[in-house]
């Protein structure tokens, strides 16, 4: 039986991406370097560091990644306070408020930083509903590698074979499943690019998963 529910943010909760977007490509003008649509969207579920790091083996760049995180984090918060049709992604609210009436333990498991990761839930009030929250800025290496779910599922109050991570990005999926943990792929409109075919369900909308479907995914299991 499911009891614990490992949430990515970006891409699940809350659509960031237009807003990291923007701030990427204002730093890639400003560093002048040409960074592809396909490379880009190949960094998705990397942490802002592993992305440097990243851009730095393929151009010069002659600043510390440190600096460029910090330029990329303040064009970032920049853009997110002004942006006032920054929602949460349609229906997740209400499997949160249900999953956690119903006793489900919630975990959230981000690339994004801490920063961030308090910006969203202070402005959608999400504190109450998570137990715990884990960032990739604490990770030496990003999704695909596990370690970020492998830590989110010791923090489970079950084993790791009782919870599940909702995930909408190809590396997020491939770490869930490098971890050893069932994943639930969310087909959202922002997730054209990326492959999910390696989740163990698919769903398009939020509304197709309950409490109920959930705690029962257990069934599932048997991979494992």
């Amino acid at each position: 039986m499911i009891q614990t529910v490992i949430f990515d943010m970006d891409g699940v909760i809350v659509d960031t991406e237009p807003v990291h977007r923007y701030a990427y490509f204002k730093q890639f003008d400003e560093l002048n370097i040409p960074v592809t649509e396909a490379m880009y969207t190949s960094f998705t579920g990397f942490s802002t560091r592993n992305t440097f790091q990243k851009l730095k083996e393929v151009f010069v760049i002659e600043h510390e990644v440190e600096d460029l995180i910090q330029r990329k984090r303040t064009i970032f918060n920049d853009a997110f306070d002004s942006k006032a049709d920054l929602e949460l992604l349609e229906g997740v609210e209400n499997l949160i408020k249900e999953l956690h009436q119903n006793g489900m333990q919630l975990i959230l498991a981000s690339s994004a930083s801490k920063v961030t990761i308090e910006r969203v839930f202070n402005r959608f009030k999400l504190h109450d509903y998570f137990t715990h929250v884990v960032s990739g800025e604490d990770f030496p290496k990003s999704k695909p590698h596990p370690a970020i779910f492998e830590h989110a599922a010791s923090l489970s109050i079950a084993p790791k074979e009782n919870c599940i991570v909702i995930e909408d990005s190809t590396n997020g999926i491939k770490a869930a499943k490098a971890a050893g943990i069932f994943c639930v792929g969310y087909n959202s409109i922002h997730s054209e690019a990326q492959d999910l075919s390696e989740a163990d369900v698919i769903v398009n909308h939020f509304n197709e998963m309950d409490f109920k479907r959930i705690e029962n995914f257990h069934s599932k299991l048997g991979n494992y």
